[in-house]
C-alpha cells in the first residue's frame, strides 16, 4: 500500500511540478483521498513556463471527480539564487553531469513553506510529494521532512503530516506504476526546446533528461515523450526529433548520446 492505511484525512494537497513522479502520485491519491488539489509552485526558474503548460494538459487527461482546479503559489528565489543556471537557463547541466549538478538549495523548504501556509488556511492537513528514496540532496532526508513537519505544526498551529509514499520506488518503478497513465504529458526538461507547432519538447541533451531516458529504457514503458534532439537509447534504437522511433540502429561505434548529433 503506498499511502499510508492509518490517513483519515479525505483531502490531501499534491506539490506537483510536472515531472513523472508527481503526476504519477497525483493519479494515485484519487484512489485514496475524495478531494486531491494539485498545487504548483512557481519561483522563477527557466522551466516553468514549459513545466507548468504540460502540466496542466495531464491534469487535464487525467480529470475526474475529485480533482481539484490546479492552484498555482509564486514565490521567486530569482533574487536569492541571482545569475544561477536554474534562472537563466545558461550553462544548464548535461547528460556528463552527475545527480548532484542538478541541486536547487533550499528547493523542497520554498516549496512546503508557502504550500503549508496554503493548506493551514484551507484545512488541508495532508501534503504530499512525489521525492524518491534516490533523491541525494541534504533537504529530501527522512530526518529534514520529520523535523520540517513537526516545526510547520508549531508554526501555524495546526496539525499537518507530509507523505512521500514513493519514497521506497525507484524511477523505473514509478513509470511502471503510472504506465497506464499519459506519461507523454509528463516534463522533466531543465532545458526545454519550443517545436515548429508551439508545443515544449524535451531537450534530449540535459541532466534531467538523461535520467528520463534511462528510466524509461529500463521500466521496459514504451517512452512516448517528444523530444527536440535524437536520443540513441541504451539500447541503441534512435529516437528522432519529435518523437517517432527510427527503426535504424545507431552505429556501435557511436552509441552515447552525446554523440549523437
Amino acid at each position: 500500500m503506498l499511502i499510508p492505511g492509518d490517513m483519515q484525512a479525505t483531502s490531501v494537497a499534491v506539490l506537483v511540478s510536472g515531472g513523472v513522479e508527481s503526476a504519477t502520485l497525483t493519479a494515485l491519491c484519487l484512489s485514496r483521498f475524495g478531494r486531491v488539489h494539485p498545487v504548483y509552485v512557481r519561483c522563477g526558474l527557466a522551466w516553468e513556463q514549459a513545466e507548468e503548460a504540460c502540466l496542466r494538459r495531464f491534469l487535464d487527461h487525467i480529470d475526474r471527480p475529485g480533482l481539484q482546479p490546479l492552484t498555482t503559489i509564486e514565490l521567486t528565489v530569482r533574487d536569492v539564487y541571482g545569475p544561477h543556471w536554474s534562472t537563466t537557463g545558461q550553462d544548464v547541466p548535461d547528460d556528463t553531469t552527475p545527480d548532484e549538478a542538478v541541486c536547487l538549495p533550499g528547493r523542497n523548504l520554498i516549496l512546503l513553506s508557502k504550500t503549508a501556509i496554503w493548506c493551514s488556511l484551507k484545512g488541508i492537513s495532508t501534503i504530499a510529494l512525489g521525492h524518491l528514496g534516490t533523491n541525494p540532496f541534504p533537504d529530501a532526508t527522512d530526518g529534514f521532512f520529520s523535523r520540517l513537519e513537526e516545526l510547520l505544526c508549531v508554526a501555524l498551529d495546526f496539525p499537518l503530516r507530509i507523505i512521500r509514499p514513493l519514497a521506497h520506488l525507484r524511477k523505473p518503478d514509478v513509470i511502471r506504476l503510472g504506465a497506464d497513465l499519459p506519461l507523454e504529458c509528463t516534463f522533466s526538461c531543465i532545458h526545454p526546446v519550443a517545436s515548429s507547432d508551439g508545443e515544449y519538447l524535451h531537450c534530449a541533451r540535459c541532466n534531467k533528461c538523461a535520467e528520463r531516458i534511462a528510466a524509461f529504457a529500463e521500466s521496459g514503458v514504451v517512452d512516448r515523450t517528444r523530444y527536440g534532439n535524437p536520443v540513441c537509447r541504451p539500447d541503441r534504437t534512435v529516437l528522432m526529433p519529435g518523437g517517432m522511433c527510427n527503426s535504424v540502429r545507431a552505429n556501435t561505434s557511436s552509441n552515447r548520446r552525446e554523440d549523437v548529433s
